[in-house]
């Protein structure tokens, strides 16, 4: 297949086992190009990236930017579990490109807002219309915790970069104590990513059989086989993981006052939603005492939507380009 020069954009997702990338048409993503790559199977990006621009008929594009599950600092980006160097010379060099970028993979989901198909927005606590111009929260649950403020000033969009999910678990009783000393052991800092998120489920998991005296882990995917089965301690792991995350998310909300809405996103998030009711999610969320009614100005949204970083990359491209 061959593409008119400098035309197109190199859009990428680095995760830490796959990497997707695709072309993208100012803001509006190509699907028919979106191609995956394992991360075991390339000995760093250049070499992914150059494997999809020799599929796409050595692709010449202008601009290229990729979205990285990891912080981002001076053009160089770090993955905890991958070691590539994520560079913008790196990115430059691979896609020849002339504007090239890197993206903390939470900013990229934010910038897709208002861009992704609304059959893709499942509605979790319903609220008042979304404020044009406020502020929208992004929350990442899967192999980490994360959360993201998207700002608008009329004419671009500012998605601020944090690492969430590195502050302390809150402890509001003697479970959550005993649950924050449980993984403070573990892990030497009871960080709230080691609770919310995919390991942070195992963790509650093992906190859950350690109770009744029980030392074997399950990882995420085991837990939520067990809960569908009708296992009885994986019920309770996975409720105690949707009520904190009810109240992390309430507190995130009350820092950022996100009036346009919060939108969770990731794999975790997607796995625990079915069980959102009967572990009265809304009601952590809501748990603020004289703030409880303050709650429901914020509208809550799951993303379903498997390329939602892809679309946001070329979102802020676009931006980009429009100066």
């Amino acid at each position: 297949m061959s593409h008119a020069a400098n035309t197109l954009s190199l859009v990428a997702d680095i995760g830490g086992t796959n990497t997707r990338v695709a072309l993208a048409r100012g803001a509006s993503l190509l699907p028919d190009t979106i191609r995956r790559y394992r991360n075991a199977d390339c000995p760093d990006l250049e070499t992914a990236i150059r494997r999809f621009v020799e599929a796409e008929g050595g692709v010449d594009c202008a601009a290229a930017c990729v979205a990285v599950a990891g912080p981002v600092r001076n053009g160089q980006a770090h993955l905890t579990n991958l070691d590539w160097a994520i560079d913008t010379e790196t990115l430059a060099r691979a896609t020849g490109a002339e504007t090239v970028a890197i993206l903390n993979d939470l900013q990229a989901q934010g910038h897709a807002l208002g861009h992704l198909d609304q059959a893709k927005l499942r509605p979790i606590i319903s609220g008042p219309e979304p404020e044009a111009g406020a502020p929208q929260l992004v929350v990442g649950v899967g192999t980490g915790f994360n959360a993201a403020t998207v700002y608008h000033d009329g004419t671009a969009r500012l998605v601020t970069a944090s690492e969430s999910g590195h502050i302390t678990l809150p402890i509001r009783s003697e479970h959550d104590l005993s649950l924050s000393q449980f993984v403070g052991d573990s892990h030497g800092f009871p960080a709230l990513e080691e609770v919310l998120s995919g390991r942070g489920l195992s963790n509650v998991d093992a906190w859950v059989g350690a109770q009744s005296g029980t030392t074997d882990r399950r990882d995420g995917g085991a837990i939520m086989e067990a809960i569908a089965a009708g296992d009885d301690r994986a019920r309770k792991a996975v409720f105690n993981f949707i009520r904190l995350l009810g109240n992390a998310v309430g507190d995130l909300s009350l820092i950022h006052l996100p009036r346009g809405g919060i939108f969770l996103i990731g794999g975790v998030a997607r796995a625990v939603a079915p069980y959102f009711d009967d572990a009265d999610f809304a009601e952590a969320f809501r748990d603020k005492g004289r703030f409880g009614d303050f709650m429901d100005g914020f509208p809550i949204w799951l993303i379903e939507d498997d390329y939602a970083a892809l679309i946001g990359v070329a979102a802020y491209l676009a931006q980009m380009a429009e100066g």
